[in-house]
């Protein structure tokens, strides 16, 4: 669309004379000349803003490389963790039980090394602006310690006992002290400590109860008929520890909540089978009914 005003052919964004020769309209700042336009390299880097600045700068890129330096090592702790929980499930059906046990000591203190890590890097700093970086980590690994203890002792560690194994003396530090991080390298060595939050102990507790679920199956299909109900048992006290919390707690506890219950309604089911059927079952075969019934379960769950 154009009109004509004072003899001129007026296009949108181009100026176009009735002789028909014409161009496109001149920006404001093409008018300045090259030499007076501002590139940038003029700026003064000593000024007061701009060393404001360049702090600023190096202060966030050393936290950003600090998160991901947690981030690796919270994703060690959460995958050797999960290999301390598969190795535990061999209990069931391993010979000798004892030698299962050292064995998954060994490989938690090499993950507590990894944990020693993660306090050399939260030396000074507060911990709760770094946790979303770690708490995977964390949760996996009271799983996998309080797997090993209720194995132990058939009962719940406490948040206490757990954090008394995360104080590290400056020998221990010694241990995996070859590489410091930069921000540590400068920092009087130990004692370091590292405290479990009560939000990643109740979740890792949460998610033992799905191994204490898989560990009761498996149990009953090598012909152990007391484990059921010492795990039935144990896990009815946690889901009443679980329901006094509530709506109450953080979101992340409410979700888990539902799977407690799930397992828990597993555990009761075949410990039902047992009590009720477990004279005209094999004992080879209760597995297989048990998980059958496991199945129909979550076939009825997924219906509803």
């Amino acid at each position: 669309m154009s009109n004509k005003e004072g003899g001129v052919l007026r296009i949108p964004g181009r100026y176009l004379p009735q002789g028909g020769h014409g161009g496109f309209r001149k920006r404001k700042h093409d008018t300045f000349p090259h030499s007076q336009r501002r590139d940038g390299k003029d700026v003064n880097s000593s000024s007061p803003v701009m060393v404001a600045f360049k702090a600023f700068q190096q202060e966030l890129d050393a936290r950003h490389d600090k998160y991901e330096r947690l981030v690796k090592l919270s994703r060690d702790i959460t995958v050797e963790s999960k290999r301390i929980i598969f190795l535990l499930h061999r209990i069931t059906s391993a010979p000798d039980m004892e030698e299962v046990l050292a064995e998954s000591e060994v490989k938690l203190d090499a993950v507590r090394q990894k944990i020693l890590q993660v306090a050399r890097e939260l030396l000074g700093e507060e911990m709760h602006q770094f946790h979303r970086a770690i708490t995977a980590g964390l949760q996996e690994y009271v799983e996998a310690v309080s797997f090993q203890h209720f194995i132990k002792t058939r009962s719940l560690i406490s948040m206490d006992e757990i954090n008394k194994q995360l104080v590290f003396t400056p020998e221990e530090n010694g241990k995996e002290n070859q590489t410091p991080s930069p921000d540590a390298q400068d920092k009087e060595p130990g004692p370091w400590r590292l405290r479990i939050t009560p939000v990643d102990y109740l979740l890792g507790v949460a998610d033992l109860t799905g191994e204490l679920m898989r560990m009761c199956i498996n149990s009953v299909g090598n012909g152990d008929i007391d484990t059921p109900f010492e795990v039935s048992q144990f896990l009815r006290q946690v889901y009443d520890g679980f329901s006094f919390i509530g709506n109450t707690g953080p979101y992340e506890v409410s979700k888990k909540l539902y799977t407690l219950k799930q397992s828990l309604a597993k555990v009761e089911n075949a410990c039902y089978a047992l009590r009720v059927r477990g004279s005209e079952i094999p004992k080879h075969m209760l597995a297989d009914v048990f998980s059958a019934k496991t199945e129909m379960m979550d076939q009825e769950e997924g219906i509803s």
